[in-house]
């Protein structure tokens, strides 16, 4: 066994060349691989792992910047046949920080379609108590206790980053009060995976890299930094930073500066609702017994007039988001939505809405949808679908417009400009457009020869569509948050802890605002506002978070006073914090039910979700 070694001031790293594990020591707490742990990959069906390589070379790697160990992994066996696949890997003490690098680097591709990759390792976490827990950033943020009761493994969308299921492309592991933040800098085509099995004393999570294209590519990379005495808080305070170096931090401050509407915005009432609704005999929402239900639609009208209602009630700020505004009605025929819906009033009826809401000094905002690529669409032409390496199409039925396939991104843009000219040239006054699913599914890619497309090519075509937006003074949204669009977004349609998801599934962790310890400062998230729940009255997340408050204008009497009463109490918290850094979330009991939030201007709020109660100092 030959175990090599290398230090820089506090950070010592050790390889075993014949196990290809690695361990680190940071302040004299030594951090190892699982020892079951094997690198490994995959080709189709078969599973590979590194250490069946014919050939392995280990060097030692040193530079100006850092030093550490390079391995070469070359002729494998495929299917009984040996591939030209080699690749390497280098892990390396970077002098300047201390962290630790870890990068997949491919050198000569294998003919076949690559599979996914699972190196580095998952640690060795072992321990029976709730002070060891990793975090991850599905959603809002979770952590699991190495104690937690319930199992942990499947994760939405399957743990692929710049998903719902990482808004921000890092985990992180704490023992007692030492840990680390692993942060993945080459998110596009990488994804996570934990095991928690129900009952168990450990927690492991790892990174996987996804092939691009079917292939490696390019290098992958991925870099630990430890840290002492440390918590949740000081892990999201670490990717803030790195977060700032990648241009990525862009707070509200920077973007009202640049559109005054995002002042407007801050303490609106959201308001969420729809014109009309059709859905399709082959739709999984299509309703068998009252098929009376499938089809809705309320006139534009009528929505004026809640908005004037709201006005009377006393409302200075209110954001409406309209759904189904086109012909199709809601989730139907995308990209090809218009003209605004004939029976609701057509373009005169949306127009007359949106003039009205100009007067109010309302905020006027529409739902728009460019990745469903509906069969039905008038203009839809299946070589502008997306093509999977392998030459084959998603196809599914699901959402209310029927079958469908999905449309490669790099078109988006082109149905994003056709549909808004068409928008403007009927006097349509938006500030704000919601790009659905966005920020929330995976990133494609796309192999069709016309309009090739990798996850990085996708991310940046759909942040492009947000850019357009921006540079016609709307404010753009999206269904969730990720990182990447934090620079272009400014709301989304929430950023929710999961159990407000899966409100009747075993909880996968306890939820922690992992993302608002980071962005809180750079885009304005609303917050449900349910009442009765078990897992406590929303609006106290809503106001532990200092977010925005949803408000069912379809209410009447005294159920809408209510709704406004509460909505009230969010918005006064907002206006003032909305543009603060959240400094530090904590926990003030072992059942995790008392919570503090605390400011940069000094705002401390304290929750109590079993009294209902919150005070705020």
């Amino acid at each position: 066994m030959i175990i090599k070694a290398v230090q820089h001031e506090t950070v010592r790293l050790y390889y075993n060349e014949e196990t290809l594990h690695i361990a680190i020591e940071s302040n004299g707490n030594r951090w190892q691989w699982d020892e079951m742990y094997q690198p490994y990959f995959n080709i189709g069906e078969q599973t590979i792992y590194f250490k069946d390589a014919g050939c392995i070379q280990h060097f030692n790697w040193k530079t100006g910047v850092g030093e550490g160990f390079r391995t070469k992994f070359s002729n494998f066996v495929v299917k009984g046949i040996e591939s030209p696949l080699a690749f390497e890997t280098v892990v390396w003490i970077e002098y300047a920080t201390q962290n630790i690098y870890f990068e997949l680097i491919p050198i000569e591709e294998a003919h076949e379609l690559m599979g996914n990759f699972y190196w580095p390792g998952h640690m060795a976490f072992k321990e029976d108590s709730s002070k060891w827990y990793t975090v991850i950033n599905m959603l809002q943020g979770l952590m699991i206790p190495n104690n937690w009761p319930h199992q942990v493994d499947k994760l939405v969308f399957d743990g692929q980053m710049c998903s719902s299921a990482a808004y921000m492309p890092w985990f992180g592991q704490i023992k007692e009060h030492e840990g680390y933040i692993a942060i993945v800098c080459t998110p596009w085509d990488a994804g996570y995976q934990v095991n928690h099995p129900e009952g168990s004393d450990f927690c492991h999570i790892g990174v996987r890299w996804l092939p691009s294209m079917g292939k490696l590519t390019y290098k992958r990379s991925m870099k630990l930094t430890f840290l002492e005495n440390c918590d949740y808080n000081d892990l999201c305070k670490v990717y803030r930073q790195y977060a700032k170096e990648q241009g990525l931090l862009v707070t509200l401050k920077e973007k009202a500066a640049k559109n005054p509407l995002v002042n407007k915005f801050i303490g609106s009432a959201i308001v969420h609702t729809g014109i009309k609704t059709h859905v399709s005999p082959d739709s999984a929402y299509y309703d068998q017994e009252h098929p009376e239900k499938n089809d809705e639609v309320v006139p534009f009208a009528v929505r004026q007039k809640q908005m004037e209602k709201l006005k009377e009630a006393g409302l200075e700020k209110v954001y409406l988001h309209l759904d189904g505004w086109g012909e199709p009605g809601y989730d139907n025929q995308h990209p090809d939505y218009l003209p605004a819906c004939i029976e609701a009033g057509g373009w005169a009826g949306m127009k007359a809405l949106s003039d009205k809401m100009k007067a109010l000094n309302y905020m006027f905002a529409i739902h728009d949808q460019y990745r469903d690529y509906y069969f039905d669409a008038a203009t839809y032409d299946r070589a502008f679908a997306l093509q999977n390496p392998d030459g084959s199409h998603i196809e599914f039925c699901r959402w209310a417009g029927g079958w469908q396939t999905y449309i490669c991104a790099s078109q988006a843009p082109l149905y994003l400009k056709r549909n808004f000219t068409e928008l403007f040239r009927h006097g349509i006054q938006l500030e704000g457009t919601y790009l659905d699913v966005f920020t929330c599914n995976e990133l494609d890619e796309c192999t069709h020869p016309w309009h090739t497309m990798t996850r990085k090519e996708c991310m940046a075509y759909r942040k492009s569509c947000f850019d357009y937006l921006v540079a016609h003074d709307i404010l753009p949204s999206s269904e969730e948050v990720i990182d990447w669009a934090v620079p272009s977004i400014v709301t989304a349609h929430y950023g929710p802890y999961a159990f407000m998801l899966w409100p009747n599934e075993k909880p996968k962790g306890i939820p922690v605002p992992l993302f608002n310890l980071v962005y809180h400062d750079c885009v304005v998230l609303p917050w449900l506002m349910k009442e009765d729940t078990p897992q406590g009255d929303y609006m106290l997340y809503a106001l532990l978070n200092g977010g925005a408050a949803y408000l069912d204008a379809e209410k009447e009497g005294g159920a809408l006073k209510h709704e406004i009463e509460r909505y009230q109490q969010v918005a006064a918290l907002q206006e003032k914090i909305a543009q603060c850094e959240m400094i530090k979330h904590e926990f003030l009991d072992e059942n995790y039910r008392i919570q503090k939030a605390v400011y940069s201007d000094g705002t401390e709020i304290t929750i109590d979700l079993d009294k209902g109660t919150y005070t705020i100092q």
